[in-house]
């Protein structure tokens, strides 16, 4: 009975020192100085409960998330399918699912980062989300240019593009401060 009370895979020296600062060098991707140092958390911790009890829906979520993955995995190298979303609908299944494939997914140093930003703040990395939305308007303009002779079709891609910007340019990101608290700051 003593062994379940006691503290779990770390021992004591994690109860000790809750708020202790970690950092880690992270890869930066189409910087030159090779990385940046950023604070870092533990990762999330699955709680049992968090795990769907049904064994059916478990298996469904685990086959839609592997399916997300596919389709985020796919989108980093064709232009105009985004990663990002597919790859927090996938941590979002894999949470309901299965421990072990959302942790790997976590693990991940590509696409652990931004699921973790936005399981824990809810936004997404300031450059992550220029870059996004300049490649999915530089495809979106391409794809307007070549289906000049369906102007439909070309509405209907330029209103989708400007929707998905517009979402995705309101996504908070902490890494960046509004112009309004720049200035609460200043004053």
């Amino acid at each position: 009975m003593s062994a379940a009370a006691g503290p779990p895979q770390g021992g004591a020296a994690k109860d000790k020192e809750p708020h202790q600062r970690r950092t880690a060098v992270t890869p930066a991707l189409g910087e030159g100085d090779g990385g940046k140092e950023v604070d870092i958390e533990p990762p999330y911790e699955i709680p049992e409960s968090e795990l769907h009890p049904s064994m059916l829906v478990r298996v469904v979520l685990l086959t839609l998330g592997s399916l997300a993955l596919l389709l985020g995995i796919i989108g980093i190298f064709l232009p105009g399918l985004p990663t990002t979303p597919f790859v927090l609908v996938a941590a979002a299944c894999y949470a309901r699912a299965s421990e072990t494939f959302y942790r790997r997914l976590i693990a991940n140093p590509t696409v652990g980062p931004l699921i973790i930003e936005w399981r824990r703040h809810h936004s997404i990395p300031y450059r992550i989300k220029v870059i996004a939305i300049t490649t999915m308007s530089l495809t979106i303009c391409v794809s307007i240019w070549t289906l000049s002779a369906m102007p439909w079709l070309q509405a209907m891609l330029a209103f989708i593009g400007a929707s998905t910007a517009i979402v995705l340019w309101r996504i908070p990101s902490r890494d960046r401060q509004t112009a309004q608290e720049r200035g609460g700051a200043q004053g």
